[in-house]
């Protein structure tokens, strides 16, 4: 008969189990710890990849064309706050519908003071988008989460690019002669309109009529000469200006 005691072996991560999860003391305040190295650096080393890649994009590929300083303020503080809010809320664990449920509304903004362009609104929400994968991805590679974002820059650049694909530009003008509106008279109203704007014009619509005035508006399709985008193109009343 064995009259001596087996004790059981020693196991490290049962006991670091039962001494609250750290082989080390971490200082706390009101159950919140007062600094952890490890978060601290997955925290900084995400936030400044994630304003790279926000970064290269708002600059190389919307600022270039369109020199808006405010969208480009904008579309940086937006990616900023999303990250930081994303990533932290993924820190306390809540549920990540509530994470979808701010990024759909964050996707559906619209100011009051001015209608956002649609090319304005489209970058918005692909650094919105970019944010949020950058804060939520946290079971992902590192190697599957720079793929991600390289897919956006080289997929953006691709489509940013002139030579590769044409960008047509498009205004719209009060005409006075009339009589040049009629079917039939498409040659002489195109070579009308080249000869005094001095636009390399593709094709035209004719729009409102205004026989009071012997006036048309008349949408002009053209080969702009730089890669700048006019904001003002579409615009044709002073209330639009404002």
């Amino acid at each position: 008969m064995n009259f001596f005691l087996q004790l059981p072996e020693y196991d490290p991560d049962i006991a670091r189990e039962f001494s609250g999860g750290s082989d080390s003391f971490v200082p706390s305040l009101f159950g919140i710890p007062l600094f952890e190295a490890e978060s601290l650096w997955l925290l900084l080393i995400r936030f400044i990849f994630n304003f790279l890649i926000c970064w290269i994009i708002i600059r190389f590929c919307y600022y270039r064309k369109s020199q808006r300083r405010d969208y480009y303020i904008s579309f940086m503080l937006f990616s900023m706050t999303i990250f930081l809010l994303i990533f932290l809320l993924d820190n306390v664990k809540l549920q990540i519908g509530f994470a979808l449920g701010l990024f759909a509304i964050f996707g559906m903004i619209r100011y009051r003071t001015e209608t956002v362009p649609f090319r304005e609104m489209t970058y918005m929400f692909v650094i919105i988008g970019i944010s949020v994968i950058n804060g939520l991805a946290m079971t992902v590679s590192y190697v599957e989460l720079f793929i991600t974002n390289l897919i956006f820059i080289l997929v953006t650049m691709f489509f940013e690019n002139n030579k590769l694909i044409k960008h047509t530009a498009t205004k719209i003008i009060l005409y006075e002669k009339i009589e040049l509106i009629k079917q039939g008279k498409e040659v002489e109203l195109m070579a009308d309109l080249q000869a005094r704007t001095g636009l390399s014009i593709k094709r035209l619509e004719v729009g409102h009529i205004d026989f009071l005035r012997d006036v048309a508006y008349i949408k002009v399709y053209y080969i702009p000469t730089d890669n700048q985008i006019n904001t003002i193109d579409n615009k044709v009343k002073i209330k639009d200006f404002s």
